[in-house]
Order: C-alpha cells, then structure tokens, then sequence
C-alpha cells in the first residue's frame, strides 16, 4: 500500500505542476454549467406556465425536470474528458523511455498502475466536488430530493472510475497520447451505443447489450436507485480495464 501511495503522489504532482488538468477542470466547470443554467431556464418557464393550471402544477418535479437532464449531460461530457486526463498516464513512460526502469524496479507493476489510477481518480473526485456547487444552488432555492442527488453523484463517481480504468489500459497500449486517448474514447463509445443495438434486438438480447451499457445502469442512480448489480458492473468493469493494462506490462516485462 506504502508503495502504491508514493506513485499517486507522484501521479498527482504531475497532475498539478501541468496545465492539462486545469484545461480538462476549466471546461468541464464551463460547459457543465452551460448546461445547468439553459436547463434551469428551460425549468423557470415550464414551471411559470404549468403554474397556471393546478394539475400540470402538481406535476412539476425538479429533480426528473433538472437533474436527470443535466446528470446525463454530465455523462456525455465525461465521455470527451476522462480520456483527455488518462492518456499520458502509462503512455508518457514509453515516450520518455523511462518504461524500462518501471518494469525493473523493485516496485510491483500492480502498484505503479494502482497508483497511477488512483491519482486520476482523486483528481476527477475533486473536478466532481466543484460540480456540487450547481446542486447547492437549487437545494437553497428549491426543495429537491436530496437522495437521487446523492446516489447521482455517486454513478457519476462510478462510471467515471470505468472511463479512467479504460484510459489506462488505452495509455498502456502505445506511446502517442492522442492515438491513447482515441482508444479510450472509442472504447467508451463503443460500449455505450450497445444500449442503442439492444433496442432493436430480440428480447433475449436485449436485456444482455442493455446489462453491457454504462448508460443503463446510470439511469438507476439518477432515479435514487442503488441496486447491487449496478454496484457490480461498474466495480467489474474498473477491475477489468485495470487488469488488461497490468497484463500488457507483464507481457512487456517478459518479452
């Protein structure tokens, strides 16, 4: 663990001495609240006309109205970024021809992946923290429910952990950061349009591509539903991607 944490802290400096995770930080804050506000304005509107009409009053709902749609915006956004913060990660080592000290030293190539990861996620928990700011605006002008709010977060905190352990198997796979990162984000694109498939195939495939889709079990969350299966999937799917790269570096160490 000693091991693991000296990589993130290492991880984390490169993170903070570079301007990239400022650039990723500055316009994922920008285009997400490009988001918050036309949806909340879209909301003032609807809301002044439904108010009109007590039944349409009564059917108002500021979390389906505004949450779901910017939470799945945010989503589609992370889809873009993540790639953009993971791709120098393990790719960087072969540009700068300092892979082979890594793959000789006395750390364990699990720790220096680990570590890695961990630095991109700590770093993505902290660009996801920032985003709290628009939920405590309408939660001091509004009366939403706080549960969805909480286990939104908590998706997004999820399927980020997917896309980031996705980036690092893509960076592990070549030296060129932006071949790295087209990987990454065609892997994630990839997985995600499975849920488009599903709609149109049979009612045995369905259910599978529908399960394979990120989207889908995000959509839980959204609603305030934390099942464990979707726990699972996103667990699964992190362990996965980081397994693939900690097996491409053990072929590379026994080449």
């Amino acid at each position: 663990m000693r091991n693991i944490w000296i990589i993130t802290k290492k991880e984390l400096k490169g993170f903070l001495y570079t301007p990239i995770a400022y650039i990723i930080t500055a316009f994922f804050l920008l285009v997400s609240g490009f988001f918050f506000y036309n949806i909340v304005v879209w909301f003032s509107g609807q809301s002044a006309r439904m108010m009109q009409n007590p039944y349409y009053a009564n059917q108002l709902n500021l979390n389906k109205m505004v949450f779901e749609s910017y939470f799945n915006n945010l989503a589609i956004i992370l889809m873009f970024l993540l790639p953009l913060l993971t791709m120098r990660l393990l790719s960087d080592e072969r540009r700068m021809r300092t892979e082979e000290l890594l793959l000789t030293s006395p750390l364990k190539i699990s720790s220096i992946i680990l570590g890695k990861y961990l630095a991109a996620l700590i770093i993505y928990s902290l660009i996801l923290m920032l985003t709290a700011t628009h939920s405590i605006f309408i939660i001091i002008h509004g009366n939403p429910q706080i549960v969805p709010l909480v286990t939104a977060y908590l998706g997004l905190f999820l399927m980020g952990a997917v896309f980031i352990a996705i980036g690092i198997f893509a960076s592990s796979l070549t030296e060129n950061q932006i071949i790295a990162a087209v990987i990454s984000f065609s892997t994630i694109l990839l997985i995600w349009v499975i849920s488009w498939i599903g709609e149109g195939a049979g009612a045995g495939w369905k259910g599978i591509l529908s399960y394979l889709s990120f989207f889908s079990h995000f959509q839980n969350m959204i609603k305030g539903v934390v099942d464990t299966k979707d726990i699972v999937y996103y667990l699964s799917f992190s362990f996965m991607g980081i397994y693939f790269a900690y097996t491409v570096f053990e072929f590379k160490k026994w080449r």
